[in-house]
């Protein structure tokens, strides 16, 4: 299974904020999701963001659920089976962990720096 997860870690080092303003990339990070068979993957990978760039989830599922997103304020979003996606973005620098309550899984760690 293909991921976009490289193509993420790749858009995360392109970003040069030379006015200081913590701005970000304006390119989203994009991150495929992929439940299946009980199963979620990416699986607990870290990837590297910037702060202020927007993050593109896109989930693709065999039946709905919900993904929990340990920020501040905490955010959930629910998928239906097929095709989702989700925008999201971080303007502090840390570890932002998405997980699947229902699989008890770590999705992804997001490291905004």
């Amino acid at each position: 299974m293909a991921l976009a997860v490289v193509a993420a870690a790749a858009l995360a080092g392109c970003s040069d904020d030379d006015n200081g303003s913590g701005g970000g990339s304006d390119e989203p990070a994009v991150i495929e999701i992929t439940f299946e068979d009980g199963e979620v993957s990416p699986n607990g990978d870290r990837v590297e963001v910037e702060a202020g760039q927007p993050i593109d989830l896109d989930v693709t599922a065999d039946e709905p659920g919900e993904i929990h997103i340990h920020s501040d304020p905490e955010q959930q979003f629910d998928y239906v089976e097929g095709e989702n996606k989700f925008e999201i973005q971080f303007d502090r620098p840390g570890i932002v962990v998405v997980e699947s309550h229902d699989l008890d899984k770590v999705i992804v760690q997001l490291e905004v720096k």
